[in-house]
């Protein structure tokens, strides 16, 4: 038998409970972080980014 800690048996428990669990976990990540980037305003943003000074709490 291997070992499986408490957090992994939560998990375990909570997905054989909640079996929809798993698809609303994709559902919320979709929201935030699965998204399409504009490449044209990607490199829009690279070109106007400005160089950053070695010591940035140095006053002029």
């Amino acid at each position: 038998m291997q070992y499986e800690s408490e957090a992994t048996q939560f998990l375990a428990q909570l997905k054989n409970e909640r079996p929809h669990l798993e698809n609303e976990q994709q559902k919320g990540r979709a929201l935030l972080w699965d998204k399409q980037l504009d490449k044209r305003l990607q490199e829009g943003f690279k070109e106007a980014k400005v160089a950053q000074k070695p010591y940035v709490y140095q006053s002029k």
